[in-house]
């Protein structure tokens, strides 16, 4: 099938991005100025940082969007090792960077870091892709089909929670179902291990202390308003002081040492505060409008591969962003997950960037129909169309 060089969604979803990085640019900043001068003297501290995160996300976005996504196939298992090999590197001490409790990012040269949970998400993605688009029908069997991609997630999950960083291995988790799902998965087969996987959740909730009383906090956070149920009743002062039209930019009372985390996890909820209910419903239109766009990039690309990939890549970034904000508005027990684009974070913008990259440059390999793009149908070895089958 000759692919077809296309610009037209490409530009829409560049369009996207780049206004919720340049929210994000405008609202670190006005959520860190405070802690910023109090800790270094300099307001600008973290938003001179989250500009160059930004300039290196753009310009590795540049590289993806350049580089036809048939030959990430090739990166694929390279990848995979040196994300397993960072993964474990950063557990060591003296050479995991330690902050808040949590031993997550390896020092980089000068303020740079890398936090390898990131870039296990893009592997993972990458991985199944690869493994979904080559085992075709096979993947409906769950030895064949389901065990290698649960292996892989319990190499990548089970480090990344002894960081520990449960967040992230929870985007991990949701990424592989998407994924298996979109790829022809049993739905047996998927309800099974998602009955596993919710056990061994529960298990590692339950193991922590601080992780139980997160739970607790989240079903009712004013039984410890001082304690566990802090963050989330600050997080909801803020969007009730903002109401429908906001403080106003700047004006956030909760960035005064209130609400933990105001500029990373939490920046939603300054987000609410100063731009009121309007600002935050625009950011969700922003991350529907992503998703959207990729759904269209999917729908159009003619190989399963493509197709996989972009669903991967727009599981990862809107996902996120869904976690994020429940977990900020209270519908969800609190995680470590940044919302993408907007927190302050190196390797979480960085690899952010980078998807939407790789999504561009599958926007330009397209069908020229607007329509769906019909699937080979699969064939037997003699030749004929196999008829369609039920996921049960």
């Amino acid at each position: 099938m000759d692919l077809i060089h296309k610009r037209a969604a490409a530009w829409g979803l560049f369009v996207i991005v780049l206004t919720l990085g340049s929210i994000g640019i405008v609202m670190v900043y006005s959520a860190s100025a405070v802690v910023a001068q109090a800790q270094y003297h300099d307001s600008a501290w973290f938003l001179k940082r989250q500009l160059l995160y930004t300039a290196i996300g753009l310009a590795g976005m540049s590289v993806a969007w350049r580089l036809h996504y048939a030959k990430l196939r090739l990166a694929t298992l390279p990848l995979l090792a040196l994300t397993c090999v960072s993964l474990g590197l950063v557990l060591l001490p003296h050479i995991g960077r330690e902050a808040g409790g949590a031993r997550r990012w390896l020092a980089l040269a000068g303020p740079l870091n890398f936090q390898p949970a990131e870039l296990a998400k893009l592997a993972i993605i990458l991985y199944l892709a690869n493994f979904l688009a080559n085992r075709g029908e096979r993947t409906r069997e769950f030895g064949a089909g389901l065990l290698p991609p649960f292996i892989v997630l319990a190499a990548l999950a089970v480090p990344v929670i002894k960081q520990p960083d449960l967040g992230s291995a929870l985007v991990l988790v949701l990424i592989t179902f998407v994924l298996l799902f979109i790829g022809g998965a049993r739905l047996r087969h998927l309800a099974a291990a998602g009955a596993f996987a919710a056990c061994a959740v529960v298990a590692v909730i339950m193991h922590a202390g601080y992780r139980a009383h997160r739970l607790l906090a989240f079903l009712d956070p004013w039984k410890d308003p001082r304690g566990t149920g802090f963050h989330i009743i600050q997080s909801l002062l803020a969007f009730g002081s903002g109401g429908v039209f906001g403080l106003g930019l700047g004006h956030s009372r909760q960035k005064f040492f209130y609400l933990p985390e105001r500029h990373t996890d939490f920046i939603f909820s300054i987000i609410g505060e100063e731009l009121g209910l309007i600002g935050t419903a625009a950011v969700i239109v922003l991350f529907a409008m992503v998703a959207v766009s990729a759904y269209r990039i999917a729908s159009r690309t003619p190989d399963r591969y493509g197709a996989l990939l972009t669903a991967g890549l727009v599981t990862m970034i809107v996902g996120q962003a869904l976690l994020n904000i429940g977990v900020v508005s209270g519908l969800l027990p609190i995680t470590g997950v940044p919302l993408p684009f907007i927190s302050f974070g190196g390797s979480s913008l960085v690899l952010s960037y980078i998807a939407v990259g790789i999504l561009l440059n599958i926007s330009q390999y397209a069908h020229p129909d607007d329509r769906l793009v019909e699937r080979p149908q699969a064939r037997d070895r003699a030749g004929r169309a196999r008829p369609h089958r039920s996921r049960e």
